[in-house]
């Protein structure tokens, strides 16, 4: 039916907004293992809690409903979201200026009723032949960036990533706390393949230049890959039940449960030149099956989780000597600056378990800016104000101490267990650093062996971490199965602190 005067009723405008694209498109994403924008969404939230906003976007122009952007709120397991949604069988769910509008409001009401706001991200980036109008002005898209940036750290922003993130459409996965990526499908990037190759002459494809594992392994500017867009959206919700709304509020709690599978004691090697997995010591650590991990495939030599500890929320920072001996290179600071802001911004006490031998040393990461990358991890570590703890499980040296939030960041305790070492470098190499010439000019092997032998003595000696608690740079010892009532207790007594920081508006990020 139409209505007297031959325009559409409004339920034909509902019908065809509901519709989507053309057919066609809809097979094509279906043939990509893609599901309709609306059928993401209805996965996502609770069953008919979803109010969409600017249905009717460009309703009376053909073939573009809603303008390709489904935007509107909704709960996920009860708690109230903001969302957008990207609906690929519009002009492949690219930007026209009510697009853009949109998305900015959405945001916008996110930020003014401080609920968390969730990007469903499958865009071919802006209609060139709309430019004028979606691109330079107050309200063109640039203002969906500073609207993110302005609400970050204030409400919790997450993006799942279904398609193609193309050119400035990318910022919006970028301004995001996590991104989850599906394989195959999902990428991000600022110029395509055929432009790369018009301007620079590389050739390259789409998936090796912005394709999910390539962001996920590589760049780091994604955070979780998954095999299918199910996962996505359940990782999305999973990640949200460790977060407040916003800032103002803690994080949920749950049920205390039982510690997840492993002996503290015997998962440590007495050796530190043997390696073990810091996420098996987590789980073990933490409440039985509550670990959710970001950034599983980048930076390996750190991890940096979610979890809960008798119920509460924690975000555990820890060194895995699994992976490049532990050792802190550019990316894993960077991964751990952006997760202890994370915590910080939205309430979530975080514990150190270091493992650390340091930072990496030599002229590649010194060209990468291994120095500027560390600076930042370390501000962010000094300037984050929730509970931290600092525990050193094996051993902390040098610079690596103060990226695990040593005594010198205020942590509110610094435990240790037996098998810790805090120095500014291991025996071994402060040995050969003091004592180089003296070793060389010992000819006899016997006689050298034992020498070095007795400086390595003196040295642990020196750094034995029963004299270190005597001298108040630890503030207690545990044996490993005390650890975590000990970490419980003291986040309880920790949770009223004042979190007062430094006067001034806001630090200056190093280079």
């Amino acid at each position: 039916m139409t209505s007297d005067d031959g325009r559409p009723t409004l339920s034909e405008l509902r019908a065809r907004v509901g519709q989507g694209g053309a057919q066609r498109y809809h097979e094509a994403n279906a043939a990509k293992g893609k599901l309709f924008a609306r059928k993401r969404i209805e996965h996502l939230i609770d069953a008919g809690s979803f109010r969409e906003d600017g249905q009717l976007a460009n309703a009376l122009a053909e073939g573009l409903p809603a303008d390709g952007v489904i935007t509107g709120t909704a709960t996920v397991a009860g708690r109230p979201v903001a969302l957008m949604a990207n609906d690929s069988t519009v002009k492949a769910g690219s930007w026209g200026a009510r697009t853009v509008e949109k998305i900015i409001r959405i945001i916008e009401k996110a930020y003014n009723t401080g609920v968390p706001m969730i990007y469903l991200v499958d865009s071919a980036g802006a209609r060139i032949t709309d430019q004028v109008e979606l691109f330079p002005g107050r309200r063109g898209a640039g203002k969906i960036f500073h609207t993110q940036v302005r609400a970050s750290g204030s409400i919790p922003q997450v993006c799942a990533l279904f398609g193609p993130s193309a050119a400035g459409g990318a910022y919006i996965p970028a301004f995001c706390d996590i991104v989850v990526m599906v394989a195959g499908n999902a990428s991000m990037y600022l110029g395509s393949d055929r432009m790369v190759e018009m301007v620079t002459g590389e050739r390259t494809t789409l998936e090796e230049m912005g394709g999910a594992k390539m962001h996920t392994t590589v760049s780091g500017v994604g955070h979780l890959l998954v095999d299918t867009e199910i996962q996505a959206l359940d990782a999305v919700a999973a990640y949200l039940g460790y977060l407040p709304s916003n800032h103002t509020q803690l994080p949920p709690t749950t049920e205390p449960a039982e510690p997840g599978p492993g002996d503290l004691r015997a998962l440590v090697p007495a050796s530190e030149r043997q390696a073990f997995d810091m996420r098996r010591y987590a789980r073990a650590l933490l409440d039985a099956g509550s670990i959710f991990e970001i950034h599983p495939g980048w930076a390996k030599e750190l991890l940096v989780c979610f979890g809960r500890l008798d119920g509460r929320v924690v975000g555990v920072v820890g060194n895995n000597s699994m992976f490049k001996g532990g050792v802190l290179f550019v990316d894993s600071a960077d991964k751990a600056t952006h997760f202890v802001q994370l915590c910080d911004a939205f309430n979530i006490p975080l514990i150190f378990l270091a493992d650390v031998p340091g930072f990496m040393v030599g002229a590649a990461v010194e060209r990468q800016g291994i120095i500027r990358h560390g600076a930042k991890m370390i501000s962010a570590v000094s300037e984050a104000t929730v509970p931290k703890f600092c525990v050193v499980v094996r051993k902390a040296y040098g610079a690596g101490l103060y990226a695990m939030a040593g005594p010198g960041f205020d942590p509110d305790a610094t435990i240790a267990l037996p098998t810790a070492k805090i120095a500014v470098m291991g025996a071994e190499a402060a040995v050969n650093a003091v004592y180089a010439n003296k070793i060389a000019a010992i000819t006899d092997d016997a006689e050298r062996s034992a020498y070095v032998d007795a400086l390595r003595v003196e040295y642990e000696r020196d750094i034995d971490i029963v004299h270190l608690a005597a001298e108040l740079v630890v503030d207690v010892m545990v044996e490993p199965e005390e650890l975590r009532s000990e970490l419980s207790h003291r986040l309880t007594a920790a949770l009223s602190k004042d979190r007062s920081f430094s006067r001034r508006r806001h630090g200056v990020t190093p280079v």
